[in-house]
């Protein structure tokens, strides 16, 4: 079975997921995993298929059919098959709540990445205040961090910069 990891990105309208789900199951594929949302009225996701070897090729000009239909902008990478036997992954979830203003996020990856950090799963989203109504950015990750990392150390690097952008931030093992 090969893995495939699609991208998917079109104007929001019903029947989006059965059209790209009905090419997956008529080449044999297994949905495994996914995250799709509607974002400015587009209708964006990723997803993870499993699918026989030999109906990869098919699947990838069926799906090509949605992108000439204008219906969906699908593009399809084919996962590394390779697997770590490295040490147990250290999992930290990262919280953050603040004013929104531009550069958070900016400021809060290079942080991470100068660190060896990787950001697994994001989610980021505005909302307006309770009572002032101004907007506040929230961010919720769950991060890699190498065995080698201090932790201290990451917390530390991480609450100096929260304390700059003045905004509330939460590490905790996740």
């Amino acid at each position: 079975m090969a893995t495939l990891v699609l991208t998917v990105i079109g104007n929001d309208t019903s029947g989006l997921v059965d059209a790209l789900a009905d090419p997956i199951a008529r080449h044999g594929g297994s949905w495994d995993r996914s995250h799709m949302a509607r974002l400015a009225g587009q209708f964006a996701g990723i997803v993870v298929v499993s699918v026989p070897d030999d109906n990869v090729t098919a699947l990838q000009a069926s799906l090509e059919g949605l992108n000439a239909q204008g219906l969906l902008d699908v593009q399809v990478a084919i996962a590394s098959s390779s697997t770590e036997d490295g040490p147990p992954e250290n999992l930290l979830r990262l919280e953050l709540v603040g004013q929104d203003r531009p550069g958070i996020m900016s400021e809060i990856s290079a942080a991470l990445a100068t660190q060896d950090v990787s950001i697994l799963e994001l989610e980021t989203n505005t909302t307006s205040a309770p009572m002032s109504g101004e907007p506040l950015f929230e961010a919720k990750a769950t991060l890699r961090v190498p065995n080698e990392l201090a932790l201290d150390h990451l917390r530390e690097t991480l609450e100096n910069i929260a304390n700059e952008l003045m905004v509330d931030l939460d590490l905790r093992p996740g």
